[in-house]
C-alpha cells in the first residue's frame, strides 16, 4: 500500500526579554544552577504572578509576521501535571484562549512551494532543567530556566516529507532571528521542536494514529528523526500491526527514535483559567503600531534582492538567511561594487573564513567598506580574481585594508599594454616552434603563452589584455 505521511510541528521558542515572564528575575544563559530564582520561580506559597509586558509584545511581533490573528482578549491557563522540574505542580500557558491564531508561512523546497498553516501562537513560562549525575543514580534540579519566556508555534498537519519539516523550521526560525525576539540556539534549547507524525494510505482523509518526537537539536537531526519514523511506521502498517500513540525520543547516536510514554491528550493536563492572572486585553492601536515597525522579513528580503541585485534565488535565499548577513552585502554593494561579485567573495570567502574561525557575521575582520575596496580593484582590473582571494586572506589574517596588503606584497595586476606588449614579444621570440605550431592550426597552444606570461609577470599579468595581446601578436 502507498503511504503519505501527515507531519505537524509544535516549536518552542525562547523570547529575548532581559527578565522572566512573571517576575524579575534574569533571564541570562549559563549562569550556577539555582542563582536566576525568587520565591515566585520556586512555586513559593502566597506569591502572585505580574506580567511581563515586553513577553506580550514580542508574542504579538511574532504573531503579525507569521500572519496570524492577534486576539483582542487571551486568557492564562494552568497546565497541570507532576515533574520534579516543575515546582508549582503546574505551568503557566494559554490553551483554550491563544494570543493569536489562523497564520501561514510559506516555504520552498527544490522548486516546489507550500504554504504551511499556523493554527496557533501562545505564550508559556518554561519549565527547570533536571540534571543527571552520571557517577551515582541521583538527578539534580537547576531552577534557574523556569519562568523563563515561551511562545509555542503549532503548525497545521500541512507537511508531507521531512524535507518539508526542516524547511518550515528554517524559515520560522529566520521570522524569529529577524524581529530580534529568539536567537535561534537550538544547542543552547532557545529553539526547541517537537514533531507529530502519523502514516496513512495515500488519498485517505482521515489521520493515522501518531506518534510524538522529542529531543531533537538540529535541522538535520528534526529530518533524520522524521524519515526514520516512517519507515518505522510504515514497517508496522505493512506487516499488520498497529502503530501506538506516544511519545518517542530521537536517539542522534544510534540514529532511531525510541519510545519514552503513553503520548498525553489535553483532558490528562486539567486545564483551567489561572486565578492569579486576569484575562489579557491587548489594544488594536499597539498592534498597529506594532505592525507598522516590524522590520523586512525573510522572504520579502530575498524576493527584493533578486529584484533589485539581480541576484539568483539561490544567492539571495543565503545572504538573507540572516539580518545581520543581509545587512553586511547591502553594506558592500552600497559602495557602487558589482552585486554578483560581491555576493560570491561573501557567500565563498568570507563565510567560510568566518565559519573556520567560528565567528560570526558581526564579528568579521573585515568591514563592508574594506570588502568594497577590494571588490572595487577586482573590477577596475587592478588586480585578478585570484589576487583578489589572496588580499582578502590577508586582510581576514591581518585585519589590513586592501590596498595595503597589495602594497605590502606588491600584487597590484600588470595591466600596461606596452609592458606587457614588451614581455609577450619576447616570450613569443623565445618559442619559435610553438608559434609555428600554433599558426598551423594548434591553437590549445594559446594557453601555453599565456602560462608564460603569468610566469614572467609573477602571476601579475592581466589576464584578459594578455589574451587580446596574444590574438594580435600571433596573427603574425
Amino acid at each position: 500500500m502507498d503511504f503519505e505521511a501527515v507531519i505537524g510541528l509544535e516549536v518552542h521558542a525562547q523570547l529575548l526579554t532581559k527578565t522572566k515572564i512573571f517576575c524579575s528575575c534574569s533571564t541570562s544563559f549559563g549562569q550556577p544552577p539555582n542563582t536566576n530564582v525568587c520565591p515566585l520561580c520556586l512555586g513559593m506559597p502566597g506569591v502572585l504572578p505580574v506580567l511581563n509586558k515586553k513577553v506580550v509584545e514580542f508574542a504579538i511581533k511574532a504573531a503579525l509576521a507569521t500572519n496570524c490573528r492577534v486576539a483582542s482578549k487571551s486568557v492564562w491557563a494552568r497546565k497541570n501535571y507532576f515533574y520534579p522540574d516543575l515546582p508549582k505542580a503546574y505551568q503557566i500557558s494559554q490553551y483554550e484562549l491563544p494570543i493569536a491564531e489562523h497564520g501561514h508561512l510559506n516555504i520552498e523546497v527544490e522548486g516546489e512551494k507550500s504554504t504551511i498553516g499556523i493554527t496557533r501562537i501562545h505564550m508559556e513560562e518554561d519549565a527547570g532543567k533536571l540534571v543527571h549525575d552520571p557517577h551515582q543514580q541521583v538527578s539534580y534540579v537547576d531552577f534557574n530556566r523556569t519562568g523563563v519566556p515561551l511562545i509555542e508555534i503549532v503548525s497545521e498537519p500541512d507537511m508531507r516529507t521531512p524535507e518539508q519539516a526542516a524547511a518550515y523550521l528554517r524559515a520560522l526560525r529566520n521570522v524569529l532571528v529577524y524581529l530580534e525576539i529568539c536567537d535561534g540556539n537550538m544547542e543552547e534549547g532557545s529553539f526547541r521542536c517537537d514533531a507529530n507524525i502519523s502514516l496513512r494510505p495515500r488519498g485517505q482523509k482521515e489521520f493515522g494514529t501518531r506518534a510524538e518526537i522529542k529531543n531533537m537539536n538540529s535541522f538535520r537531526n528534526v529530518a533524520k528523526a522524521l524519515d526514520y519514523e516512517i519507515r518505522r511506521q510504515r514497517a508496522l502498517l505493512e506487516s499488520g500491526g498497529e502503530v501506538r500513540q506516544e511519545t518517542r525520543l530521537w536517539d542522534a547516536n544510534g540514529g532511531k527514535t525510541l519510545s519514552m510514554r503513553g503520548k498525553e491528550e489535553a483532558h490528562d493536563y486539567r486545564y483551567f483559567p489561572d486565578p492569579d492572572l486576569l484575562p489579557l486585553l491587548v489594544d488594536q492601536d499597539w498592534v498597529e503600531s506594532l505592525n507598522q515597525n516590524l522590520p523586512e522579513l525573510p522572504e520579502a528580503k530575498r524576493l527584493r534582492f533578486v529584484e533589485q541585485y539581480g541576484l539568483p534565488a539561490y544567492d539571495a535565499e543565503v545572504l538573507t538567511a540572516s539580518r545581520h548577513l543581509a545587512d553586511y552585502f547591502e553594506k558592500v554593494v552600497q559602495q557602487k561594487v558589482p552585486a554578483k561579485a560581491a555576493s560570491n567573495l561573501i557567500m565563498g570567502d568570507l563565510l567560510g573564513q568566518l565559519h573556520a574561525a567560528g565567528l560570526d557575521i558581526r564579528q568579521s575582520p573585515v568591514s563592508p567598506e574594506a570588502m568594497a575596496e577590494l571588490l572595487n580593484l577586482v573590477d577596475s582590473g587592478e588586480l585578478s580574481g585570484k589576487m583578489g582571494k589572496e588580499v582578502f586572506s590577508e586582510m581576514f589574517e591581518n585585519n589590513e585594508s586592501a590596498s595595503r596588503v597589495v602594497e605590502r606584497k606588491g600584487l597590484r595586476q600588470v595591466s600596461d599594454m606596452g609592458e606587457l606588449t614588451a614581455v609577450l614579444e619576447q616570450i613569443l621570440a623565445d618559442n619559435p616552434q610553438q608559434v609555428e605550431q600554433f599558426r598551423a592550426g594548434k591553437e590549445k597552444l594559446k594557453g601555453f603563452f599565456v602560462g608564460q606570461a603569468m610566469k614572467a609577470t609573477k602571476g601579475q599579468a592581466n589576464p584578459k589584455l594578455v589574451n587580446q595581446l596574444l590574438d594580435t601578436l600571433l596573427k603574425g
